[in-house]
């Protein structure tokens, strides 16, 4: 059956009762009489019909079916019937009190009446109860609702109205509780995924039910993209075709290559596989046609492409759609705006169901460890799916542990293939067993070598900014990558007058059009010099002679050099200089990455940055510099696992891949911002305009927010939104005028 079908229920002979003999409804629809309201048995049977549809895919249909059946047990009250009818003007003329809560009910129905899977019940309940606030703690909790242990007391007086257990009894009549077991031998780290999995579920299927019975217009919406196999043949015909048009250069050559090492490693089993490839190699399109074939050969439902920062993900979103067909690939990320989408496109975000979604490294990763119910929502989709988690490397080290787990809990539990594509090798904790898709012996990085790198003699000594701006203007053509917004600011104001900065204090519209100018440039062989933050080290497809690179770490430096002779066309090999700025990051990520650089140079001053071994050798240095509250994470899920006492919203609230905490968002007056700041002036937020705004968005620190709020040059315009108020705060060259450094330069998005 179709999870948007409806389960035929329809006899009200057969309908639930309250005491007095009244029909059970689950909902009512405005101006339409209560006969054409949605029954309580009806909305509970279709919900367990879908939920236990989406569990089979990981071997958990029968918990998926109890689930839907008790979720909504408490509408049995009286009090619920009541308000139901309040709600359409119906007087129902009982004293039955103002308390119509419900989601607690069948939590506490199968706490306290089932004792033949009382073992099992705290399972259940975590799911039911949670239902629509969010997973909760078991005890503790930081909102209204928020521990479990503390709700099954206290909410268990709902079970001696008579019509709640009946109702119950009745909705699981048919249903052999005997056959209820965990679908595989379970370790302690997988119980919290498993629930909030089955949670998924649930949460996705009352979307849907309710939905279809209230707008089932919009529920029609939710049908219509093509099939796995309808995107592969167009996908592959555009690729050939593409293939068949390039200039037949050694670098296109290889990339032809490479993708047919990945559809030839289709064909294995389901598991972990690495896409090792050196910056240019064709990652994307070649990762596609492995998920493509491997979707196609195991029958698996979606690919889900997982992109780290803004700078990669409207470029690889276009790659895809230009292959696949706009109304085939599904974003889901804060910055884009609802405009430009169809509905089905619009709900389709809202929980995954889609052939192919792109999406970031915050949505994923936060989602795995969410409580919330919206963002839960979408979990049970990542079951048998392709996922391709692009940039691997640069997922943040403080929270490694827990992603890796995430990528073990997908790959052994739930029929999901996941692919760690990256430019340079790199072995995620715990998950050393990585397949990879492009054999050591294709030699890749020696066939695709098109740069020279220029290392520092010392690593003492250290230039000055001006030291730099003098050697960047003996070039035509030139890129300067630096680590922050004041560096690149100060060493920008020593060089001559036309040369561009970049950085992510210019708003996410405003990087575009330069980096679109840029291209431009190049395209046309026309003099350029650029000094940019690392935003433009994964993703932005420039192609410069000359790089210079202040020293990090050597994931960085790879990938600024991937900015260098990227085509392969000069007729020599381009030019990598890295070089010591004035003075070491601050404390934190950038200071860690040049220390662990620092001690692998120091024990191999001649490192080959080309060889595979070297990249081994800086992640250790790198990850052992990192102390990381991600196991603390993992063990605060686990420790008291075998209870089934877990804290969902204590380990949600740990997981931040952006520390909100030192940051704040301003919305800058650039481009035809303005037109959208009136709407949001004088209509209020709203998820659209939210939306489109995001392009003009620019993180600061907050001490920085309180000088300029102070300065009048930033206004609170509604709580918690801020708002450039002085048009000089936002340079047209350097964009929003601050020396405070956020975190990463290429701000991780949601």
């Amino acid at each position: 059956m179709s999870c948007l079908d409806s389960v035929e229920n329809n006899d009200e002979d057969s309908s639930a009762r309250d005491n007095n003999g009244e029909i059970l409804y689950a909902h009512s629809l405005e101006n339409t009489p209560i006969q054409q309201w949605q029954t309580l048995d009806q909305h509970a049977l279709n919900v367990g019909s879908i939920t236990r549809e989406f569990a089979d895919d990981f071997r958990s249909g029968l918990w998926g079916e109890i689930l839907g059946r008790l979720h909504d047990v408490g509408k049995a009250r009286l009090s619920f019937l009541a308000y139901l009818k309040r709600c359409n003007g119906i007087e129902d003329g009982r004293d039955v009190g103002t308390d119509h809560s419900h989601s607690g009910a069948g939590a506490c129905y199968v706490t306290y009446n089932l004792p033949e899977i009382k073992m099992f019940a705290p399972i259940f309940a975590y799911c039911i109860a949670g239902h629509h606030a969010g997973l909760p703690d078991w005890q503790g909790g930081d909102k209204p609702n928020g521990a479990l242990k503390i709700r099954l007391e206290r909410e268990k007086k709902v079970l001696d109205e008579q019509a709640v257990p009946e109702h119950a009894k009745d909705i699981l009549s048919g249903l052999s509780l005997d056959g209820l077991n965990v679908p595989w031998r379970f370790k302690l780290e997988d119980v919290s995924f498993w629930i909030r999995m089955l949670f998924s579920c649930l949460v996705d299927a009352d979307f849907l039910d309710t939905e279809s019975f209230m707008n089932p217009e919009r529920a029609n919406e939710r049908t219509g993209f093509k099939s796995m196999s309808e995107l592969a043949e167009g996908f592959f015909a555009k690729i050939n075709e593409k293939e068949q048009a390039a200039e037949k250069t050694p670098v296109n050559r290889i990339r032809k290559d490479i993708r047919e090492m990945c559809e030839s490693a289709a064909d294995k089993p389901q598991g972990v596989f690495s896409l090792a490839v050196p910056t240019g190699g064709g990652k994307t399109l070649s990762g596609m046609a492995f998920a493509l074939r491997h979707a196609l050969k195991h029958d698996l439902k979606r690919i889900i492409y997982v992109i780290p920062y803004t700078s990669i993900i409207e470029q690889t979103s276009a790659v895809l759609r230009g292959v696949f067909g706009e109304e085939n690939v599904i974003e889901h990320h804060s910055n884009i705006s609802d405009d430009n989408d169809t509905l089905r496109v619009q709900l389709a975000s809202e929980n995954w169901d889609a052939p192919v979604i792109v999406t970031t490294s915050v949505q994923f990763f936060e989602s795995m460890y969410a409580s919330s119910s919206s963002r839960c929502r979408k979990l049970h989709n990542l079951a048998k799916s392709v996922i391709i988690l692009d940039e691997v490397q640069l997922l943040p080290m403080h929270l490694i542990e827990p992603c890796s787990e995430a990528i073990k809990q997908l790959s052994k539990n739930y029929g999901a293939t996941v692919v760690l594509s990256t430019a340079t090798q790199l072995d995620l904790p715990g998950i050393d067993y990585a397949e990879p898709i492009v054999p050591a012996e294709a030699n890749l990085y020696e066939e695709l070598k098109r740069v020279d790198y220029d290392l520092p003699k010392s690593l003492t000594e250290r230039q000055s900014w001006e030291e730099v701006a003098e050697e960047l203007m003996q070039f035509k053509q030139v890129l300067c990558i630096v680590n922050s917004r004041k560096d690149c600011r100060e060493l920008h104001g020593l060089m001559p007058a036309g040369t561009i900065h970049l950085s992510a204090s210019m708003c996410g519209s405003h990087r575009s059009k330069v980096i679109a100018a840029i291209k431009q440039a190049l395209a046309n062989d026309e003099p350029i010099r650029v000094i940019s933050t690392q935003l433009v080290e994964a993703g932005v497809d420039i192609d410069f002679p000359v790089v210079y690179r202040a020293f990090t770490g050597l994931a960085s430096i790879v990938q600024a050099a991937g900015r260098c002779n990227r085509e392969g066309k000069r007729p020599e090999h381009g030019k990598v200089v890295v070089f010591m700025p004035p003075k070491a990051s601050m404390i934190g990520t950038l200071r860690k990455a040049e220390d662990a650089m620092a001690s692998v140079l120091a024990a191999n001053p001649q490192l080959d940055l080309d060889n595979q071994e070297s990249h081994k050798e800086f992640m250790q240095q790198f990850l052992y510099a990192h102390n990381s509250n991600g196991k603390e994470i993992l063990d605060d899920l686990k420790k008291n696992a075998d209870s089934l006492q877990i804290n969902f919203r204590e380990a949600s609230n740990k997981f931040k891949m952006i520390d909100e905490q030192d940051s704040a968002t301003v919305l800058v007056r650039y481009g035809d911002a303005d037109d959208i700041l009136k709407s949001l002036r004088y209509g209020g937020p709203n998820r659209n305009i939210m939306r489109k705004l995001q392009r003009f968005a620019v993180t600061i620190h907050r001490r920085l927010l309180a000088e300029l709020m102070q300065k009048s040059f930033v206004e609170e315009m509604h709580p918690g939104i801020y708002v450039q108020t002085d048009q000089r705060f936002y340079d047209p060259s350097l964009g929003l005028i601050g020396d405070v450094v956020i975190g990463p330069e290429n701000m991780i998005i949601s």
